[in-house]
């Protein structure tokens, strides 16, 4: 039960679910990500702490970032048919086409938002 609730609480905010989307197939640093939501640091922190803990995603440490992406196929089953319902249910979503544009540029433009 308690995997359980931790992922429907980690997918119940627009924001996450969005980080999710964001996340698939590519790694994201802390700052790409704040740029992409338009959300205070802090917030973003918190719903990547909340994923997290979800087990949902993970996250890496390069010098002074933190790059996050999606679990990988080690991840538990529930978790994994959460990601791919995520996924499944945005894939013709206008919204999520949006996003999934912006995100675009926003890698486009990496060396300039994540140098050291």
């Amino acid at each position: 039960m308690r995997n359980f609730m931790a992922t429907a609480k980690a997918l119940s905010d627009e924001g996450r679910v969005r980080i999710v989307a964001a996340l698939a197939g590519q790694e994201l640093c802390v700052c790409e990500l704040i740029e992409f939501l338009e959300l205070a640091p802090s917030t973003v922190s918190k719903h990547l702490s909340l994923l997290k803990q979800a087990r949902i995603i993970e996250g890496r440490k390069s010098g002074r970032w933190i790059y996050y992406r999606l679990v990988g196929d080690d991840a538990p089953v529930e978790v994994l048919a959460a990601i791919e319902w995520v996924r499944s249910s945005l894939r013709d979503d206008p919204v999520a086409r949006r996003d999934s544009e912006r995100v675009s540029e926003i890698v486009a433009g990496r060396a300039d938002a994540c140098s050291d």
